[in-house]
């Protein structure tokens, strides 16, 4: 199985947190096939909303979620 990740963002309560506060409105970027993928498409959205402290960007393991019991590596 490739290791799936998911990259989202969206306006959060509290910018240290993870709380979602309009989950309607997340801007679902893409799933990517490497974590380094993943990153570069995190990092493009991150850098175009630095200004906004309400708004955060995440990369999701979606590998880890579908198989948790799986190994690292």
């Amino acid at each position: 199985m490739s290791k799936l990740h998911l990259v989202m963002g969206g306006r959060v309560a509290d910018p240290q947190g993870l709380d979602f506060v309009d989950l309607d409105s997340l801007d679902l970027v893409g799933v990517y096939g490497s974590l380094a993928e993943a990153t570069e498409a995190w990092r493009g959205c991150a850098q175009r909303t630095v200004d906004d402290a309400e708004m955060k960007y995440v990369v999701v393991h979606l590998h880890k979620l579908l198989e948790p019991d799986q190994p690292e590596g």
